[in-house]
């Protein structure tokens, strides 16, 4: 059997190493190192993919996710609410921007925000809610976009984990993740579904003046070269990630859809056991595109498990193991334990097992079987 891997990278560049390499070496010929002809065709391929009129490439996600909040104009003090369940990076950002973020507690099933707390968390400060996409999987956009507009918020998704991903709407039509809000961020770290070898990132918005904004910002306020009309960043995508991020768009789908089925097996073969809840999907099978294949271990040892597997050669990791709320850099005295009840447990709980798109038949069930050992 191949050595298990948490991400496959190696692989995965076996399968496209051509087209990969000419893309680079275009890069290479045409010395256009910065803002060059890879950089341009990738927005283009993306925005096409999407469905979007305007994607703004940038140097990497938590840019990303800081520039889009710079264009809307939030003043310091603005209250901008988000999940407590999620990496450090969608906080980061309101905090650095000295706007005062609000954790809210996140759904058992998904993982992703819970309608009901952000309903609580509203007050007069309050200007925008950042929905996370966690681990794959749209929130529920169309509840927050009604929210949104009910309370006159803006709504910018975090769409790092969940790129390709499809959200239905109860009326049974679908958009992209991360074209729903009035902008979004996503990564395009090497682990993404979507990933380059190196960091990247891009914002997503279908605004004309939020997009004609946030290109400025991105490259230091300048429109005209020396002419700084906005506060801006030094944050570009460089044309080499461009030129991976070209060689692997066309292959996006079929990458998910690889993801998709390994989810499934791993599914199937953990089914009906008292200590495992494998992950839920709400809508079809193209709604949640898998970043990370997450379980629920509960009244059973999950640190046990860990160790189980790593013992056995299976890497794993715990996604995320203290809540935002308990972070010594985003403590506050605001927050109450009482209402982070599902977050508090997860941390307890969930365990995420290797996901890529390179996974075979004998790798998950040699996974799936050394997790059924351990617990019996």
């Amino acid at each position: 059997m191949k050595k298990i891997q948490m991400v496959d990278l190696k692989s995965q560049y076996d399968q496209i190493k051509d087209t990969v390499n000419a893309s680079i070496q275009e890069v290479l010929d045409t010395t256009a190192y910065i803002n060059g002809p890879q950089v341009h065709s990738f927005q283009k391929n993306l925005e096409t993919y999407l469905n979007a009129k305007h994607v703004i490439p940038c140097a990497n996600g938590t840019d990303a996710l800081q520039i889009a909040m710079m264009g809307l104009d939030l003043k310091p003090g603005d209250e901008v609410i988000t999940a407590d369940f999620t990496f450090a990076a969608t906080v980061e950002v309101i905090a650095l921007l000295q706007l005062t973020p609000v954790l809210v507690d996140v759904e058992p099933d998904t993982f992703n925000i819970s309608i009901d707390a952000v309903k609580k968390a509203i007050t007069p400060k309050t200007k925008a809610i950042v929905p996370v996409h966690l681990f794959g999987q749209s929130a529920d956009m169309e509840e927050i976009m009604a929210l949104a507009a009910e309370h006159n918020l803006y709504v910018i998704e975090d769409n790092a984990q969940a790129i390709g991903a499809n959200y239905k709407y109860a009326n049974g039509s679908k958009k992209k993740a991360g074209v729903i809000g009035h902008v979004a961020s996503t990564s395009f770290f090497p682990s993404k579904n979507l990933g380059c070898y190196g960091d990247g990132g891009a914002i997503f918005t279908n605004d004309d003046e939020l997009a004609h904004k946030l290109r400025g910002i991105v490259n230091h306020g300048m429109y005209v070269r020396y002419h700084h009309d906005v506060v801006g960043v030094n944050s570009r995508l460089d044309s080499i990630q461009a030129a991976v991020l070209n060689a692997k768009l066309p292959n996006l789908d079929t990458y998910n859809d690889a993801r998709q089925t390994a989810a499934q097996k791993y599914s199937d073969a953990l089914a009906g056991h008292a200590n495992i809840v494998t992950p839920v999907i709400k809508g079809d099978r193209d709604s949640h595109v898998f970043h990370q294949y997450t379980l629920r271990i509960i009244n059973a040892d999950r640190d046990g498990l860990m160790q189980h597997l790593l013992d056995k050669g299976i890497p794993c990791a715990i996604y995320y193991p203290i809540p935002l709320h308990s972070q010594k850099a985003y403590a506050d005295s605001r927050y109450n334990e009482a209402d982070f009840p599902v977050t508090n447990q997860l941390v307890k709980e969930v365990i995420s097992l290797p996901m890529h798109t390179e996974l075979d038949d004998e790798q998950i069930k040699f996974i799936t079987d050394s997790v059924l050992e351990f617990l019996k």
